[in-house]
Protein backbone atom coordinates (compact mmCIF):
# COMPACT_ATOMS: atom_id res chain seq x y z
CA UNK A 1 0.00 0.00 0.00
CA UNK A 2 1.24 3.25 -1.08
CA UNK A 3 1.12 6.28 1.41
CA UNK A 4 2.44 9.01 -0.09
CA UNK A 5 1.43 11.74 3.06
CA UNK A 6 1.25 12.14 6.75
CA UNK A 7 1.69 14.20 9.43
CA UNK A 8 3.49 12.88 12.80
CA UNK A 9 4.82 15.02 15.83
CA UNK A 10 8.39 14.44 16.99
CA UNK A 11 9.83 15.34 20.07
CA UNK A 12 13.71 15.44 20.71
CA UNK A 13 15.23 14.42 24.13
CA UNK A 14 14.87 16.45 27.42
CA UNK A 15 18.21 17.31 28.52
CA UNK A 16 19.25 16.26 32.51
CA UNK A 17 18.99 17.84 35.22
CA UNK A 18 22.34 18.85 37.40
CA UNK A 19 23.10 17.28 40.94
CA UNK A 20 23.28 18.47 44.29
CA UNK A 21 25.51 16.13 46.45
CA UNK A 22 28.62 17.27 48.47
CA UNK A 23 31.74 15.19 49.25
CA UNK A 24 31.42 13.41 52.27
CA UNK A 25 34.63 10.82 53.29
CA UNK A 26 36.24 10.06 56.81
CA UNK A 27 38.56 12.73 57.94
CA UNK A 28 37.68 14.93 55.62
CA UNK A 29 36.15 18.11 56.34
CA UNK A 30 34.24 20.23 55.01
CA UNK A 31 34.12 19.02 51.80
CA UNK A 32 33.07 20.67 48.48
CA UNK A 33 30.00 20.10 45.69
CA UNK A 34 30.60 16.98 43.26
CA UNK A 35 27.06 17.12 41.86
CA UNK A 36 28.05 16.10 38.03
CA UNK A 37 25.86 17.49 35.46
CA UNK A 38 23.13 16.19 33.06
CA UNK A 39 23.34 14.17 29.44
CA UNK A 40 21.93 16.28 26.53
CA UNK A 41 19.00 14.68 25.32
CA UNK A 42 18.59 12.84 21.71
CA UNK A 43 18.28 14.44 18.26
CA UNK A 44 15.70 13.64 15.74
CA UNK A 45 16.96 13.17 12.54
CA UNK A 46 15.33 12.18 9.25
CA UNK A 47 17.06 9.83 6.64
CA UNK A 48 16.23 9.04 3.08
CA UNK A 49 16.42 5.72 2.77
CA UNK A 50 16.90 3.37 0.00
CA UNK A 51 14.48 0.78 -0.11
CA UNK A 52 11.98 2.49 1.91
CA UNK A 53 9.19 3.17 -0.50
CA UNK A 54 6.16 4.13 1.46
CA UNK A 55 5.37 6.48 4.34
CA UNK A 56 3.17 3.71 5.52
CA UNK A 57 5.21 2.85 8.64
CA UNK A 58 5.10 6.42 9.96
CA UNK A 59 1.26 6.41 10.04
CA UNK A 60 1.45 3.95 12.47
CA UNK A 61 3.02 6.20 15.31
CA UNK A 62 1.90 9.59 15.83
CA UNK A 63 4.36 10.51 18.23
CA UNK A 64 8.22 10.11 17.79
CA UNK A 65 10.55 10.62 19.96
CA UNK A 66 14.32 10.37 21.09
CA UNK A 67 15.47 9.28 24.74
CA UNK A 68 15.95 11.83 27.32
CA UNK A 69 19.10 12.68 28.48
CA UNK A 70 19.99 11.01 32.40
CA UNK A 71 20.14 13.12 35.51
CA UNK A 72 23.99 14.11 37.07
CA UNK A 73 25.56 11.90 40.07
CA UNK A 74 27.03 12.57 42.96
CA UNK A 75 31.16 12.34 42.53
CA UNK A 76 31.03 14.50 39.77
CA UNK A 77 29.40 11.83 37.39
CA UNK A 78 27.69 12.98 34.28
CA UNK A 79 24.64 11.45 33.21
CA UNK A 80 24.38 9.77 30.07
CA UNK A 81 23.29 11.29 26.88
CA UNK A 82 19.88 10.26 25.13
CA UNK A 83 20.16 8.30 21.68
CA UNK A 84 19.65 10.40 18.79
CA UNK A 85 16.33 8.78 16.84
CA UNK A 86 16.93 8.69 13.15
CA UNK A 87 13.62 8.04 11.31
CA UNK A 88 13.69 6.80 8.06
CA UNK A 89 11.73 8.11 4.72
CA UNK A 90 11.61 7.33 1.24
CA UNK A 91 14.01 9.26 -0.80
CA UNK A 92 11.53 11.75 -2.78
CA UNK A 93 10.35 13.32 0.68
CA UNK A 94 9.36 16.81 1.09
CA UNK A 95 9.39 18.13 4.33
CA UNK A 96 7.32 20.57 5.31
CA UNK A 97 6.51 22.14 9.28
CA UNK A 98 2.76 21.71 9.62
CA UNK A 99 1.84 24.72 11.76
CA UNK A 100 4.04 27.20 9.56
CA UNK A 101 3.82 25.70 6.33
CA UNK A 102 7.42 25.97 5.88
CA UNK A 103 9.54 23.48 3.61
CA UNK A 104 12.36 22.52 5.35
CA UNK A 105 14.01 19.92 3.33
CA UNK A 106 13.17 17.88 0.04
CA UNK A 107 15.09 14.84 0.39
CA UNK A 108 15.23 13.75 -3.00
CA UNK A 109 18.42 11.35 -2.65
CA UNK A 110 19.28 8.80 -0.98
CA UNK A 111 21.43 9.19 2.23
CA UNK A 112 20.57 12.62 2.71
CA UNK A 113 20.59 13.40 6.48
CA UNK A 114 18.33 16.20 8.28
CA UNK A 115 18.17 17.59 12.01
CA UNK A 116 14.83 18.49 12.69
CA UNK A 117 15.01 18.89 16.18
CA UNK A 118 17.54 19.70 18.88
CA UNK A 119 18.26 17.71 22.30
CA UNK A 120 17.96 19.81 25.12
CA UNK A 121 21.50 20.40 26.57
CA UNK A 122 22.06 18.84 30.07
CA UNK A 123 21.80 21.27 33.02
CA UNK A 124 24.88 21.79 35.69
CA UNK A 125 25.60 20.27 39.02
CA UNK A 126 26.43 22.51 41.97
CA UNK A 127 30.10 22.18 41.58
CA UNK A 128 29.99 24.62 38.48
CA UNK A 129 28.51 27.32 41.01
CA UNK A 130 31.29 26.91 43.91
CA UNK A 131 32.77 30.46 44.65
CA UNK A 132 35.12 31.41 47.62
CA UNK A 133 32.08 33.19 48.95
CA UNK A 134 29.86 29.98 48.19
CA UNK A 135 31.34 26.90 49.26
CA UNK A 136 28.76 24.81 49.77
CA UNK A 137 26.10 26.01 46.86
CA UNK A 138 22.82 24.17 46.65
CA UNK A 139 22.24 25.33 42.82
CA UNK A 140 21.54 23.80 39.82
CA UNK A 141 20.86 24.18 36.47
CA UNK A 142 18.20 22.35 34.92
CA UNK A 143 18.19 20.55 31.35
CA UNK A 144 16.93 22.68 28.83
CA UNK A 145 13.69 21.04 27.60
CA UNK A 146 13.09 19.13 24.38
CA UNK A 147 11.78 20.71 20.95
CA UNK A 148 8.43 19.48 20.07
CA UNK A 149 7.13 20.13 16.31
CA UNK A 150 4.89 18.60 13.98
CA UNK A 151 6.14 17.79 10.64
CA UNK A 152 4.35 16.94 7.12
CA UNK A 153 5.70 14.39 4.46
CA UNK A 154 4.54 14.30 0.89
CA UNK A 155 6.03 12.20 -1.09
CA UNK A 156 7.30 12.20 -4.75
CA UNK A 157 8.47 8.68 -6.47
CA UNK A 158 11.68 9.44 -7.62
CA UNK A 159 11.53 7.40 -11.48
CA UNK A 160 12.73 7.59 -14.99
CA UNK A 161 9.58 8.05 -16.53
CA UNK A 162 6.01 8.42 -15.72
CA UNK A 163 3.31 6.67 -17.32
CA UNK A 164 0.29 9.35 -18.30
CA UNK A 165 -2.75 8.60 -20.23
CA UNK A 166 -6.84 8.35 -20.02
CA UNK A 167 -8.29 5.41 -17.47
CA UNK A 168 -7.55 1.84 -19.58
CA UNK A 169 -5.36 3.26 -22.01
CA UNK A 170 -2.88 0.93 -20.96
CA UNK A 171 -0.97 1.88 -18.72
CA UNK A 172 -0.43 -1.14 -16.02
CA UNK A 173 -0.59 -3.77 -18.41
CA UNK A 174 2.52 -2.08 -20.43
CA UNK A 175 4.00 -1.97 -16.97
CA UNK A 176 3.48 -5.60 -16.16
CA UNK A 177 5.14 -6.63 -19.50
CA UNK A 178 8.18 -4.49 -19.11
CA UNK A 179 8.99 -5.30 -15.45
CA UNK A 180 8.25 -7.53 -12.58
CA UNK A 181 5.68 -5.05 -11.63
CA UNK A 182 2.10 -6.64 -10.56
CA UNK A 183 -0.37 -3.71 -10.85
CA UNK A 184 -3.86 -4.78 -10.71
CA UNK A 185 -4.97 -5.06 -14.33
CA UNK A 186 -8.83 -5.16 -15.59
CA UNK A 187 -11.35 -4.22 -18.22
CA UNK A 188 -13.05 -0.69 -16.42
CA UNK A 189 -11.16 2.19 -15.80
CA UNK A 190 -9.32 3.72 -12.53
CA UNK A 191 -8.28 -0.35 -11.40
CA UNK A 192 -4.93 1.65 -10.68
CA UNK A 193 -5.88 3.93 -7.59
CA UNK A 194 -1.74 4.76 -6.63
CA UNK A 195 1.20 4.54 -8.03
CA UNK A 196 3.10 1.60 -9.35
CA UNK A 197 7.02 1.44 -10.02
CA UNK A 198 8.39 -0.66 -12.14
CA UNK A 199 12.01 -1.39 -13.06
CA UNK A 200 12.61 -2.22 -16.90
CA UNK A 201 15.45 -4.09 -17.66
CA UNK A 202 17.75 -3.45 -21.19
CA UNK A 203 20.43 -5.33 -22.50
CA UNK A 204 23.92 -4.06 -21.38
CA UNK A 205 22.65 -3.67 -18.05
CA UNK A 206 20.51 -0.78 -18.50
CA UNK A 207 17.48 -0.07 -16.48
CA UNK A 208 14.75 2.02 -16.57
CA UNK A 209 12.69 3.41 -13.51
CA UNK A 210 9.08 3.41 -14.43
CA UNK A 211 6.23 4.87 -12.71
CA UNK A 212 2.59 4.23 -13.61
CA UNK A 213 0.34 7.35 -12.55
CA UNK A 214 -3.36 6.43 -12.03
CA UNK A 215 -5.58 7.91 -14.65
CA UNK A 216 -5.88 11.31 -15.15
CA UNK A 217 -9.42 12.96 -16.50
CA UNK A 218 -10.37 15.97 -17.41
CA UNK A 219 -10.57 18.56 -14.19
CA UNK A 220 -7.69 16.45 -12.78
CA UNK A 221 -5.81 19.80 -11.81
CA UNK A 222 -8.69 21.29 -9.92
CA UNK A 223 -9.31 18.03 -7.92
CA UNK A 224 -11.92 15.69 -10.21
CA UNK A 225 -11.44 12.26 -10.37
CA UNK A 226 -7.99 10.40 -8.91
CA UNK A 227 -5.56 12.81 -10.55
CA UNK A 228 -4.67 15.39 -8.37
CA UNK A 229 -3.63 12.93 -5.79
CA UNK A 230 -0.77 11.47 -7.79
CA UNK A 231 0.11 14.50 -10.51
CA UNK A 232 3.02 15.75 -7.90
CA UNK A 233 4.76 12.03 -8.71
CA UNK A 234 4.70 12.44 -12.15
CA UNK A 235 7.01 16.03 -11.10
CA UNK A 236 9.74 13.75 -10.19
CA UNK A 237 10.28 11.81 -13.42
CA UNK A 238 12.48 13.07 -16.37
CA UNK A 239 10.11 12.52 -19.20
CA UNK A 240 6.85 11.04 -20.13
CA UNK A 241 5.37 8.30 -22.05
CA UNK A 242 2.16 9.47 -23.04
CA UNK A 243 -0.17 6.19 -23.66
CA UNK A 244 -3.00 6.67 -25.95
CA UNK A 245 -6.04 4.17 -26.44
CA UNK A 246 -6.47 4.01 -30.12
CA UNK A 247 -9.90 2.65 -29.94
CA UNK A 248 -11.29 4.25 -26.57
CA UNK A 249 -13.99 1.70 -24.67
CA UNK A 250 -15.90 4.48 -24.13
CA UNK A 251 -16.07 6.01 -27.39
CA UNK A 252 -14.13 8.84 -26.63
CA UNK A 253 -12.47 10.80 -29.29
CA UNK A 254 -8.21 9.49 -28.47
CA UNK A 255 -7.64 13.25 -29.88
CA UNK A 256 -9.40 15.05 -27.80
CA UNK A 257 -8.35 12.73 -24.55
CA UNK A 258 -4.37 13.51 -25.31
CA UNK A 259 -5.16 17.22 -25.52
CA UNK A 260 -7.12 16.99 -22.25
CA UNK A 261 -4.61 15.06 -20.44
CA UNK A 262 -1.80 17.50 -21.69
CA UNK A 263 -4.27 20.62 -20.78
CA UNK A 264 -4.31 19.00 -17.38
CA UNK A 265 -0.13 18.83 -17.02
CA UNK A 266 -0.17 22.52 -17.70
CA UNK A 267 -2.40 23.79 -15.37
CA UNK A 268 -0.81 21.62 -13.02
CA UNK A 269 2.53 23.14 -13.52
CA UNK A 270 4.13 24.35 -16.23
CA UNK A 271 7.40 22.86 -15.96
CA UNK A 272 5.90 19.37 -15.67
CA UNK A 273 3.88 20.20 -19.08
CA UNK A 274 7.64 20.68 -20.30
CA UNK A 275 8.88 17.57 -19.54
CA UNK A 276 10.29 14.96 -22.81
CA UNK A 277 7.52 13.27 -24.18
CA UNK A 278 7.01 10.38 -25.95
CA UNK A 279 3.19 9.28 -27.97
CA UNK A 280 2.68 5.99 -28.15
CA UNK A 281 -0.35 4.45 -28.89
CA UNK A 282 -1.75 1.30 -27.34
CA UNK A 283 -3.64 -1.68 -27.80
CA UNK A 284 -2.61 -2.67 -31.65
CA UNK A 285 -3.44 -6.01 -31.10
CA UNK A 286 -7.54 -4.68 -30.89
CA UNK A 287 -8.01 -4.19 -34.92
CA UNK A 288 -8.83 -6.83 -37.65
CA UNK A 289 -6.60 -5.65 -40.11
CA UNK A 290 -3.44 -3.89 -40.26
CA UNK A 291 -5.01 -1.99 -42.88
CA UNK A 292 -7.34 -0.58 -39.92
CA UNK A 293 -4.93 -0.11 -37.59
CA UNK A 294 -2.84 1.75 -39.94
CA UNK A 295 -5.38 4.12 -40.95
CA UNK A 296 -6.54 4.53 -37.47
CA UNK A 297 -3.10 5.28 -36.37
CA UNK A 298 -2.55 7.80 -39.04
CA UNK A 299 -5.84 9.81 -38.04
CA UNK A 300 -4.16 10.01 -34.76
CA UNK A 301 -1.03 11.72 -36.01
CA UNK A 302 -3.00 14.06 -37.55
CA UNK A 303 -4.57 15.66 -35.30
CA UNK A 304 -2.43 15.12 -32.68
CA UNK A 305 0.59 16.60 -35.25
CA UNK A 306 2.61 14.45 -33.65
CA UNK A 307 4.75 11.41 -34.86
CA UNK A 308 3.83 8.49 -32.66
CA UNK A 309 4.91 5.26 -31.47
CA UNK A 310 2.92 2.10 -32.24
CA UNK A 311 2.61 -1.00 -29.58
CA UNK A 312 0.96 -3.90 -28.42
CA UNK A 313 1.44 -4.82 -24.48
CA UNK A 314 -0.51 -7.99 -25.28
CA UNK A 315 1.51 -9.31 -28.24
CA UNK A 316 4.86 -7.60 -27.20
CA UNK A 317 4.81 -5.80 -30.38
CA UNK A 318 7.01 -2.63 -30.36
CA UNK A 319 7.66 -2.94 -26.66
CA UNK A 320 11.56 -3.54 -27.37
CA UNK A 321 12.10 -0.33 -29.46
CA UNK A 322 9.56 1.58 -26.86
CA UNK A 323 12.60 0.64 -24.48
CA UNK A 324 14.90 2.29 -26.58
CA UNK A 325 13.25 5.44 -27.68
CA UNK A 326 12.84 5.78 -23.87
CA UNK A 327 16.22 5.23 -22.90
CA UNK A 328 17.52 7.95 -25.87
CA UNK A 329 14.73 10.39 -24.36
CA UNK A 330 16.40 9.90 -21.00
CA UNK A 331 19.93 10.85 -22.58
CA UNK A 332 21.98 8.45 -20.62
CA UNK A 333 24.97 6.80 -21.87
CA UNK A 334 24.55 3.20 -23.49
CA UNK A 335 27.11 0.27 -22.17
CA UNK A 336 27.70 -2.79 -24.03
CA UNK A 337 28.49 -6.34 -22.90
CA UNK A 338 29.51 -9.06 -25.15
CA UNK A 339 27.72 -11.15 -22.82
CA UNK A 340 24.68 -9.06 -22.85
CA UNK A 341 21.43 -10.72 -24.62
CA UNK A 342 19.07 -8.07 -26.15
CA UNK A 343 15.43 -7.92 -24.59
CA UNK A 344 12.65 -9.82 -25.66
CA UNK A 345 8.58 -10.00 -24.49
CA UNK A 346 7.74 -12.65 -22.72
CA UNK A 347 4.93 -14.62 -24.08
CA UNK A 348 1.06 -13.41 -23.18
Amino acid sequence: MLVDSCVISISSGKGGDGHVSFRREKYINKGGPTGGDGGDGGDVYLVATAGVDTLLDLTSRHHWAAQNGEDGGKKQCIGACGEDLLIPIPPGTLVFDEETNELIADLDQPGLKILVAKGGRGGWGNEHFKSSTNQTPREVQPGEPAQTRKLRFELKLIADIGLIGKPNAGKSTLLSRISRATPKIADYPFTTLEPQLGIAELSGYRRIVMADIPGLIEGASQGQGLGIEFLRHVERTRALVHLIEMEPTDGSDPVKNYFTIREELAAYSKELAQKPELIVLSKMDTFATNEDRDAAAELIEQGIKRKTLRISSASGQGLPELLERCWILLDKPTRTSSTSTAWTAPLP
